[in-house]
């Protein structure tokens, strides 16, 4: 790992010519043939370090997406990850390829002055207009869905959280759906939904949703947008959070600050903290000062504390008993935190 301070980036380099020399140094001392930069590169950055540094050059959003490309599983999060691909190499096609400026000319293109550049933007469009109109066919399927959902009066519960936090282990826990779950980022990429029972009458269709990752960039954010669509109409979301995970705090505000800029920033969240058994922490629920229940620890590896997020979930959508006392309370009541182990 080489770091760097800089007031801003080089528009050439994105990092000073010097670091550059000692990048391409360190590739050259540990035998390294791919450099990765955590952050955003233009097109003429990326094209100018790789000749530098003699070796292949990504920045973080390419790093994303072919990590994605490997997750896709379904036809909806595959047409999902090639649109943002998609949109990603339309911006390198400005003048990132010079090597395809050539002359081309023939019957079915434009004529003997198209480049091969103008034909390679202009395929790349035809195949982005596509992709958009079968995702938006499928987000209009998912709609109706939802709709079907709240005339049943079944609450939509969203599973959200930062990628690795272990939605999909909780989602398997809760519903038994057998879901693909690992250690390993963005495992998830395709919305799962199942309907869980809560209690006599008391239904609610969980959904597991794609990780967020910080600065999540936005050609992301519009691809999967049908995807996270799903929090922005839920009615409650589960906000999933590693307890053992030292940089906890920082992942929160990442999850809040995606949620808010996909428009799902006012809907209820309940907080749930997962991997107790990691921290040795007992399985508990807390509960604000006004007797709502607004975090619950829990471990969905070991099945600790499951009984507590239905009946936190049953609070929400159902009369609470416990949280209608303390209401009617002084309004400046003491939070409260409660705690019971799952039998």
């Amino acid at each position: 790992m080489v770091t760097g301070r800089r007031d801003r980036p080089d528009p050439a380099l994105f990092v000073g010519s010097g670091k550059a020399e000692e990048i391409k140094q360190a590739c050259e001392a540990y035998g390294v043939d791919l450099v990765i930069f955590d952050h955003e590169l233009s097109a003429a950055q990326q094209r100018n370090l790789t000749r530098l540094i003699g070796r292949r050059v990504i920045d973080r959003v390419a790093l994303i997406l072919d990590i994605f490309a490997l997750r896709a599983k379904t036809h909806e999060g595959k047409l999902q990850v090639e649109l943002a691909q998609l949109d990603y190499l339309s911006a390198r096609l400005v003048r990132g390829w010079t090597h395809l400026e050539r002359q081309r000319g023939g019957i079915g293109l434009r004529g003997p002055g198209e480049t091969q550049l103008e034909t390679d933007r202009r395929l790349i469009g035809q195949r982005v207009k596509q992709l958009k109109l079968k995702l938006a066919s499928l987000a209009k399927q998912r709609v109706n869905r939802r709709r079907a959902r709240a005339r049943s009066g079944t609450l939509n519960v969203s599973l959200v959280g930062y990628t690795n936090a272990g939605k999909s282990s909780l989602f398997n826990a809760l519903t038994h759906a057998g879901v693909w779950a690992a250690d390993q980022l963005f495992a998830t990429l395709d919305t799962t939904s199942r309907r869980v029972f809560l209690g006599p009458d008391q239904f609610m269709v969980l959904s597991d949703t794609v990780g967020f990752i910080r600065d999540l960039p936005h050609t992301l954010v519009e691809a999967f947008q049908s995807t996270l669509a799903e929090a922005a109409q839920a009615d409650l979301l589960l906000h999933v959070i590693d307890a053992a995970d030292p940089e906890r705090d920082l992942r929160q505000a990442a999850v809040h600050q995606v949620l808010k800029e996909v428009g799902a920033a006012e809907v209820p969240c309940i907080e749930v903290f997962n991997k107790i058994d990691l921290v040795g922490l007992p399985p508990r629920l807390e509960r604000d000062a006004h007797g709502r229940i607004h975090r619950v620890w829990v471990s969905a590896a070991q099945g600790l504390g499951l009984d507590l997020v239905r009946q936190a979930v049953a609070g929400h959508g159902w009369p609470d008993p416990l949280a209608e006392e303390l209401a009617s309370q002084s309004g400046h009541a003491e939070p409260l935190s409660t705690s019971a182990v799952h039998p």
